[in-house]
């Protein structure tokens, strides 16, 4: 008997049975070759996803991926903070599928991961529900939000540490997520937990390359011929640049106190240049105290604010995250780089190696001492050229004149004529002033006119040149950064001013005592005061004409007048700018 039969032979109940086999048969066969075709397109998707290094990339094809493996309308990856202090349930980045630009921007600020977000956070595990709405801990959606009803979420794990969570809502057709959909997604969020590390470590990679580059930069720059405040602009340029910052600043140790001084500002605040920060104030202060970083997420709240330090002068309403990197120079410590976020860009800072940026700034401040030491050893190669040529002309030129003048002296005794003998006397005149004048010159080589430090002692040798022709040497005193915060510009008419002015007291003054006063605030003022008989009221001289000029041409007063009891007062004011 044949099968076909047999079944025809058979009752109506055992053909029913066989049919819902058949169809049961068939169901599994359904089930394994749609598994098989998730298998694959989830090997796909994975194999798509290693193939990409932009982390950025990687987010938002992990998110469109875990959509279409399980046919949901709307995705998104939440990626925690929980980094430097900052709270970990806070979420910095939400890669979303599924929403329009314009959907995201009528939906506002990124979710605070509170609600199921925040149980997801507090309990990484799977969570898979039918209606969003009936779970206790569902907070609602904003009024723009779109509706959505089913839910599954997976955290997504690097290593030990959870990176984020993956969010996927609204399933296509209807219904809700199954078990299989479950499975696939917290495979797929495995395989992403890879490759998100991957990409992390490139990322870290290329951002090392960029400090080591720009270190790279300053040196080269600094073998160059670079001035130091050049060399200075470029490291706080290129540590914004690399280190995504909004703001950078060079702070260096006063050359007349502890305090710190901004030399150079890159970005927001580059009006800050000049600013002087109290010593010990603030967290630029603890680094110069410990010579360790300060990092502080929140730096106007942080317990090491002071309101006299450089966050106060910043007065910046969007400052967000700082950094304070210590400079130090033949292992002593001379100032500190800044390095400023804002809010909007606080991912930026907590993508940054606080140990490369620390790196950059040893190698940077090592690059400004070679550059220091090779113009101290340029000054001191001038300063060598100036000695020489100093005693040339003392121990030849002048010696010569000297010679051409005993010889004049010696023929106008022997002249007869007056008209011969005041020509020669004119002639010796006029050597003695030019003997004068090689003598000034030879000082000023000396002192180096206009050399950016030590002018208190230039001050000093002027003193001390005109003290032989006084007869004694006059009282000097200082208040103020004398030596650091005048200009190139005003010290050359500073120290001719008072060469005339004491030449005019040794000259005219018959004085038995002078003072000199150099004070330096907001304005440069010399005073020199002596004791003699006082300045007649005549017609100024020409020397007189010539320091009230000097003041005038750099935006200054200049006054001459008698001193109680007797003697005259010399004041001269310049601006300090």
């Amino acid at each position: 008997m044949t099968a076909q039969e047999g079944l025809s032979g058979s009752s109506p109940l055992a053909r029913a049975r066989l049919d819902e086999l058949l169809r049961e048969v068939l169901e599994r066969v359904g089930d394994v070759l749609d598994n098989q075709e998730r298998l694959s397109r989830l090997l796909d998707a994975v194999v798509v996803l290693a193939g990409d290094l932009d982390l950025d990339s990687v987010l938002q094809k992990i998110v469109t991926a875990g959509c279409e493996l399980v046919g949901a309308q709307y995705g998104a990856l939440a990626v925690l903070s929980g980094a430097r202090g900052d709270d970990e349930r806070r979420l910095r980045q939400f890669v979303t599928h599924g929403l329009s630009d314009e959907q995201r921007e009528v939906i506002g600020d990124l979710p605070r991961g509170h609600g199921l977000l925040g149980l997801i956070i507090d309990r990484p595990e799977p969570l898979r529900l039918e209606r969003i709405a009936d779970h206790p801990a569902s907070f609602g959606f904003p009024a723009a939000h779109p509706p959505m009803d089913s839910f599954l979420g997976v955290p997504v794990r690097i290593r030990d540490r959870v990176f984020g969570n993956l969010y996927l809502t609204e399933k296509l057709g209807g219904g809700s997520f199954t078990t299989q959909d479950e499975q696939i997604v917290v495979a797929l969020a495995a395989a992403a937990g890879v490759v998100i590390e991957n990409a992390q470590l490139y990322d870290d990679a290329a951002r090392r390359q960029r400090w080591l580059e720009a270190a790279a930069e300053i040196t080269a720059a600094l073998i160059g011929e670079i001035k130091r405040e050049e060399a200075l602009q470029l490291v706080a340029d290129r540590a914004r640049e690399v280190a995504g910052a909004d703001v950078a600043a060079v702070l260096l140790r006063s050359e007349e106190s502890a305090d710190l001084v901004v030399h150079v500002t890159s970005g927001t605040g580059s009006d800050l240049q000049g600013t002087v920060v109290p010593a010990g104030r603030g967290l630029v202060g603890v680094v110069m105290e410990t010579g360790e970083r300060v990092v502080a997420l929140d730096p106007r709240h942080d317990p090491r604010y002071d309101e006299g330090g450089l966050i106060a002068a910043l007065s910046w309403p969007q400052m967000g995250p700082m950094m304070d990197l210590p400079l130090c120079m033949a292992n002593s410590l001379v100032g500190v780089l800044v390095l400023v976020w804002s809010e909007d860009r606080k991912a930026e800072f907590l993508a940054t190696d606080v140990g490369t940026a620390e790196a950059f700034a040893e190698q940077a401040a090592l690059a400004l001492q070679v550059a220091s030491a090779r113009e101290d050893k340029a000054r001191l190669a001038v300063f060598e050229d100036r000695d020489r040529i100093g005693r040339d002309l003392h121990d030849l030129v002048i010696q010569r004149l000297f010679a051409v003048g005993l010889t004049l002296e010696n023929t106008a005794r022997l002249a007869t004529r007056p008209e011969v003998v005041q020509r020669l006397s004119g002639a010796i005149d006029d050597l003695d002033a030019t003997i004068k004048d090689i003598r000034h010159s030879i000082f000023d080589l000396g002192t180096g006119r206009g050399a950016a430090t030590d002018l208190r002692a230039a001050l000093g040798r002027v003193l001390e040149e005109e003290a032989v022709v006084l007869g004694f040497r006059p009282r000097f005193t200082t208040e103020g950064p004398v030596d650091s915060a005048v200009s190139a510009e005003i010290r050359p008419h500073l120290l001719a001013v008072l060469r005339e002015a004491l030449s005019n007291a040794a000259r005219h003054a018959q004085a038995t005592s002078v003072e000199v006063r150099c004070q330096v605030g907001t304005d440069v003022v010399l005073m020199v005061t002596d004791d003699g008989r006082g300045i007649e009221q005549t017609v100024p001289t020409g020397g007189i004409r010539n320091m009230r000029e000097r003041a005038e041409t750099l935006g200054g007063s200049f006054e001459i007048a008698r001193h109680s009891p007797a003697g005259t007062r010399v004041t001269w004011t310049v601006p300090l700018s």
